[in-house]
């Protein structure tokens, strides 16, 4: 069983599931296919990928376009980061706004990243070991971004800039308003 946490932009949910403990540690289910179309959409993983990363690693905001975009349910397993997802539908009322939270190894807590949307992260911790299902095998082709930095967008990653760790791509994207591969409201991205 799961509490779906609705935030301020629809689709984009925090799930935090039952956690049972005791003096021997803790179980919890981290999946289920049935209470995950129930409480949430139904959606049909097909990737799990994991990284490892230091305090201060920014990885984002990236995305996949068109017959390619992904959804993503993410999780950390171990540290702690600062998870984002950015609205980058054009027309949506919610576009260029953004939902933050904070995912740890103790919260247990895991973040729905729908189709349509930007999604980065930063280490918070002095490590953090990252995972996430999608809903769509990775296409190298078919990769965009959004910079970091965008002031439009205006994220507070939690960490001093000075302190920022970013691997080359992720240096050079472009602003919300400077990006022309996005993604149309008025369209499904998850009908066949």
């Amino acid at each position: 069983m799961i509490n779906v946490i609705r935030t301020e932009i629809p689709g984009v949910v925090i799930i935090e599931p039952k956690v049972f403990g005791d003096n021997r540690g803790y179980f919890f289910e981290s999946w289920s296919q049935r209470d995950f179309n129930e409480q949430v959409r139904p959606v049909k993983f097909v990737q799990d990928n994991e990284s490892k990363s230091c305090y201060g690693v920014l990885r984002g905001l990236h995305f996949q376009k068109g017959e390619y975009a992904q959804s993503k349910l993410v999780r950390v397993v171990k540290g702690t980061v600062l998870d984002v997802a950015v609205d980058i539908r054009k027309g949506s009322p919610t576009f260029g706004k953004y939902v933050s939270v904070e995912l740890t190894a103790e919260n247990h807590r895991q973040f729905f990243v729908p189709r349509g949307f930007a999604h980065g992260f930063a280490v918070l911790s002095e490590e953090a070991v990252f995972q996430y299902k999608c809903d769509n095998f990775y296409a190298p082709q078919a990769e965009g971004a959004l910079a970091w930095d965008d002031p439009d967008i205006g994220i507070e990653w939690g960490i001093p800039v000075d302190k920022i760790i970013l691997s080359e791509k992720d240096k050079n994207h472009p602003s919300l308003t400077e990006s022309i591969e996005l993604f149309d409201y008025s369209i499904d991205y998850y009908s066949e």
